[in-house]
């Protein structure tokens, strides 16, 4: 995967681009975001649990959530870190 890429579409497409950093083992129980999510994991991994489908994404993948999905994260033993674009609703009226 191509991070300058990444980040460039993700501009173009009207995301606000950060980096974030979690720490390792913490569990975050089911909760939802009020924003468009697009992210690619940099470093380590997470777990993420939606519809009742659990999936482990790691270093190198991408994986997008729609505004409001209810969903519980995990971060990896050496936790995680990527680089997330968010989008709010408003943003795409």
């Amino acid at each position: 995967m191509n991070l300058t890429q990444f980040r460039e579409d993700l501009i173009r497409d009207g995301f606000e681009v950060l980096e974030r950093e979690m720490p390792p083992a913490k569990f975050v129980d089911t909760h939802s975001h009020p924003f468009e999510v697009r992210a690619a994991i940099t470093e380590g991994e997470i777990t993420l649990t939606c519809a009742g489908e659990t999936r482990v994404y790691r270093t190198g993948d991408v994986f997008t959530m729609a505004v409001g999905m209810a969903h519980a994260e995990e971060y990896g033993p050496s936790g995680v870190k990527y680089l997330l674009g968010k989008k709010s609703a408003a943003a795409e009226a």
